[in-house]
């Protein structure tokens, strides 16, 4: 039985971590969200948002949110007549508009950044990791759709092994490496790889190789 149980407290407690890593990863976003501190300011290195095919739904999701915490809030407090309610929906309430906001922050604060050096691909603050331009055989613009919404996902091309890191359940860019890779992912190092698909939101601006990021 303690064998048994050993992994099952360790998933458990992986998840845990995880989770709580992701609270402050949220809470840390909106902070340097609505400070202005998340812009790229290096020079040489472009910025390429994704957040934008998502946005829509999560600002409709955001403006209901806002109207319903006071609108539960004066059904509680009219219906129910345990007092303790009233403050743990409004608690859970504020928390979970304010956790939707964070995630926006969290999207919007970490993009794809582009440079002399290579791609630095990103997906909120679970995914980062960058591909050198030796590395990478071409890029090009392509849009696709995935099965899920999963951010991170695995698929079979034919002979090619590809890592979709989508938004939205798409994605827009396809970068075709020089030889198998494997990346640091949420749930630690992926499997080889021959070719990266991510979503831009700027498709036609994402530079094609070194010279474009040089020129620019």
């Amino acid at each position: 039985m303690s064998e048994t149980s050993t992994p099952a407290r360790s998933s458990a407690g992986t998840l845990l971590q995880r989770a709580a890593e992701m609270e402050r990863a949220t809470w840390r976003s909106m902070y340097l969200w609505l400070r202005g501190r998340h812009r790229v300011s290096t020079p040489g290195h472009e910025p390429f948002g994704y957040v934008g095919v998502i946005k829509p739904i999560l600002m409709v999701f955001i403006v209901l949110s806002a109207i319903e915490v006071p609108v539960f809030d004066l059904i509680v407090t009219n219906v129910v007549p345990w007092r303790p309610a009233r403050w743990i929906v409004l608690v859970l309430g504020v928390w979970g508009l304010l956790w939707m906001l964070g995630f926006l922050a969290t999207m919007t604060i970490h993009p794809h950044v582009v440079g002399a050096g290579g791609i630095r691909v990103r997906h909120g603050a679970s995914v980062d990791f960058t591909v050198a331009w030796d590395d990478v055989e071409s890029v090009r613009k392509c849009y696709r759709s995935l099965p899920t919404n999963r951010s991170v996902q695995f698929e079979q091309d034919g002979e090619r092994r590809v890592l979709n890191v989508g938004v939205g359940k798409q994605t827009s860019i396809d970068v075709r490496l020089r030889r198998p890779m494997t990346f640091p992912l949420p749930n630690g190092s992926g499997e080889p790889v021959d070719e990266i698909r991510l979503y831009a939101d700027d498709a036609d601006g994402f530079p094609r190789g070194p010279e474009a990021v040089t020129a620019a």
